[in-house]
C-alpha cells in the first residue's frame, strides 16, 4: 500500500493552539504529514519565513512524539497543487473554524481538485476550543497589549512578545 502522505498548509503567523490541534487530528489520518508554511507575503507577517517554519517544527515536536507519525515542516512558494505534488502528497489538510471559512475553502477545494483530481482535500472542524483563534487576531490582541497566552504554545508565545517588544522598541528610537 502506498505511503499516505497529507499536507497542512499555511501562514502560521504566529502558530496557534488551533494549528497545533488540527495538526495533531492530521496526523492521525496519515502515515507523514508535511506541514507547508507558505510564503505569502500579502498578509504582512510578524515573523520571517525562516521563523516561522522554525517555529512550526519545534511546536510540531510534541505532535510527533504523542502519535508517532513523521511530521516535516517546509516552506513553498508555488501553488499549493505543485507543493502537493512534489512531496508525494494524496490529500490536502484544512481547518475549518467557521461557515465564512467554509466558502473559501470550498472555491479553493474545486480550483485545486481541478488541477489535480488525485489529491483529495479534507476538511477538520476546529475543536470548540479554538473555533475563534486565528493568527490575526492573536496578532491583534497582541499588539494591544491582551494576554494571548491561551491561544499559542509557550515557546511561540515568548517569541511573539519578543517580536512585539523589539519592534515596539525600533519604533521608538527609529
Amino acid at each position: 500500500m502506498a505511503e499516505r502522505v497529507g499536507i497542512y498548509p499555511g501562514t502560521f503567523d504566529p502558530v496557534t493552539n488551533g494549528h497545533i490541534d488540527i495538526i495533531g487530528r492530521a496526523a492521525r489520518l496519515v502515515d507523514r504529514l508535511v506541514i507547508g508554511v507558505a510564503e505569502n507575503m500579502g498578509k504582512g507577517p510578524l515573523f520571517s519565513l525562516e521563523e516561522r517554519v522554525e517555529l512550526v517544527r519545534e511546536e510540531c515536536v510534541s505532535v510527533t512524539a504523542r502519535t508517532g507519525t513523521p511530521i516535516e515542516v517546509a516552506l513553498f512558494s508555488t501553488l499549493l497543487i505543485q507543493f502537493a505534488r512534489s512531496v508525494n502528497a494524496c490529500m490536502l489538510i484544512r481547518g475549518l473554524r467557521a461557515v465564512s471559512d467554509f466558502d473559501y475553502e470550498f472555491q479553493m477545494a474545486g480550483m485545486n481538485a481541478r488541477l489535480d483530481h488525485e489529491i483529495e482535500t479534507v476538511f477538520l472542524m476546529a475543536s470548540e476550543r479554538h473555533q475563534f483563534i486565528s493568527s490575526r487576531l492573536v496578532k491583534e490582541v497582541a499588539k494591544l497589549g491582551g494576554d494571548i497566552s491561551s491561544f499559542v504554545p509557550a515557546l511561540t508565545l515568548a517569541r511573539t512578545l519578543a517580536r512585539l517588544q523589539a519592534d515596539k522598541g525600533e519604533t521608538i528610537h527609529g
